[in-house]
């Protein structure tokens, strides 16, 4: 994998009436189903992303390949809030991680991180937004 590809794993994943799903979905080509290493919070009515080094943290989502990554990249930055021009800390951060295809083939993808503190907020144990 490379710079083109997106690891989502909240409201931009397929089934969610979103307009930034249906963008992801007109503009992208959807890889698999896929798992990264981090912890799940359920954050307001969506989720965050923590990174975490322990092997038995995983959250589940799914990848795209970007058609315009650069362009699209730029959009999703702004709908995460964490392009330029936001106040810092940003809510998210993009950042390049590795992730596991459903076939368990490795690679990397472009995820959003996120960058608050999760004291207080309620984790999603099993790694799945959608099973919150």
């Amino acid at each position: 994998m490379n710079s083109d590809r997106l690891f989502v794993y909240g409201t931009l994943m397929r089934g969610f009436d979103h307009p930034m799903a249906q963008l992801l979905s007109r503009s992208a080509d959807f890889v698999g189903e896929a798992r990264c290493r981090g912890r799940l919070y359920l954050v307001k009515h969506y989720p965050g992303l923590v990174l975490s080094d322990d092997p038995a943290d995983v959250v589940f989502g799914e990848v795209y390949r970007l058609r315009q990554p650069d362009a699209l990249l730029r959009e999703f930055d702004m709908y995460e809030a964490c392009g330029e021009g936001f106040a810092e800390p940003t809510e998210y951060l993009r950042r390049m991680l590795p992730v596991t295809l459903s076939d368990e083939t490795a690679g990397e993808a472009w995820t959003y991180v996120y960058n608050w503190p999760v004291t207080g907020l309620p984790r999603i144990a099993s790694g799945r937004f959608l099973e919150n």
